[in-house]
């Protein structure tokens, strides 16, 4: 499961982007620091393909990728040096897969707070940075004396070394100037800055119409790095309608499929994600996988001894097979490939293990 983190400053939409994607529990309020305690929540990705594939093969249960969601208290100015309460919540976005900024652009005279986000983008970086810097001191303090008795450590105070001159100028890691080798030499330390970033700006019903102008300036100070806008409030009350009603909401206000699906096809984007399945009578289940996996690899997400005892992978796209009506079908075609260790599945394979152990 990828495991995302939400970063903003105060009021800036952070609940209720949690609200909009996991159908409501986070406290969203008017007032600075209403978010006391991490929320994690975790939502199902709906997948129209998965969804065909249950029905021909009349499945008992259809299983959709899911994410995780974690919602940290709101971060101010001086956060790294233990202004207001988000420093308080770093730790728990250490080990997420990616951070998630989330930029207010809204104006609303009865909420406090700057409405630029450039602004906000500024504020989080410099504080994250900060966060970052004290990490990579104090453990280029302790390499550098572990170092004299074991060398192999050269590279890694090194690296950190580096890592501190450029946190010192509050750039974060991931727009920085470090070397890809570097980057992987600090991964131990669970840097936050180090990690793929999106940005999500939250803006006005009016800003809709144009959400690129907002956008662009975005965008261009991340250095090109994915940014998505939405209307979070309205997006939050969507988001707790039954089905048919929110279809009718997001339709009539223009919003598309609305906040979790735009959101996660960014993140797979984002983290080079792509979806295999698995389909029968007893269930039909989406499967998540780095770009670039191998066949065992991606039998290793289902359970370990798949990996471990690989021997093929029957393998067929998704609409093939749909069109087919039937795996039996399909295999009378001739249209089943049997592929072995070196097959790096595509999106939307449809996929059936062989294994020995």
């Amino acid at each position: 499961m990828e495991r995302f983190g939400f970063v903003g400053l105060p009021n800036s939409g952070k609940s209720s982007l949690f609200n909009a994607l996991v159908g409501g529990g986070a406290l969203a309020v008017p007032y600075a620091f209403a978010t006391t305690d991490a929320n994690v929540g975790m939502a199902r990705i709906p997948d129209s393909r998965l969804e065909r594939l249950g029905a021909m093969s009349r499945s008992a249960d259809v299983v959709p990728t899911t994410v995780e969601f974690t919602d940290i208290g709101g971060l101010v100015e001086g956060a790294a040096r233990g202004e207001g309460l988000g420093n308080r919540f770093l730790a728990g976005i250490r080990e997420v897969d990616a951070i998630v900024y989330v930029l207010r652009a809204f104006g609303d005279p009865d909420i406090p707070g700057s409405t630029d986000p450039l602004e906000n983008l500024r504020v989080l970086e410099v504080e994250l940075a900060l966060a970052d810097l004290e990490t990579c001191e104090r453990q280029l303090e302790k390499q550098q004396r572990s170092v004299k008795a074991d060398p192999s450590l050269a590279p890694v105070v090194e690296a950190a070394g580096r890592a501190v001159k450029q946190l010192a100028d509050g750039v974060p890691l991931y727009r920085g100037d470090l070397e890809e080798a570097d980057r992987a030499l600090l991964r131990r330390f669970f840097l936050l800055t180090d990690k793929p970033v999106l940005a999500v700006v939250n803006l006005d019903e009016d800003q809709l119409d144009d959400p690129g102008a907002v956008l662009a300036p975005v965008v261009a100070e991340m250095g090109g790095a994915d940014a998505v806008a939405m209307c979070i409030q309205l997006e939050a009350e969507a988001a707790v309608l039954a089905d048919d009603e929110q279809s009718e909401i997001l339709e009539g206000l223009g919003l598309g499929e609305g906040a979790l699906p735009r959101f996660a096809h960014a993140a797979h984007h984002l983290l080079g994600l792509r979806t295999f399945f698995t389909t029968g009578e007893k269930e039909s289940r989406g499967w998540t996988f780095r770009a670039g996996s191998t066949a065992p690899e991606c039998a290793g997400r289902i359970h370990t001894d798949f990996q471990r005892g690989f021997i093929r992978a029957e393998t067929i796209g998704w609409d093939v097979l749909i069109e087919k009506g039937s795996w039996l079908g399909a295999r009378e075609a001739g249209l089943v490939r049997s592929e072995g260790k070196d097959y790096r599945p595509v999106d939307g394979d449809v996929m059936e293990f062989r294994f020995n152990v």
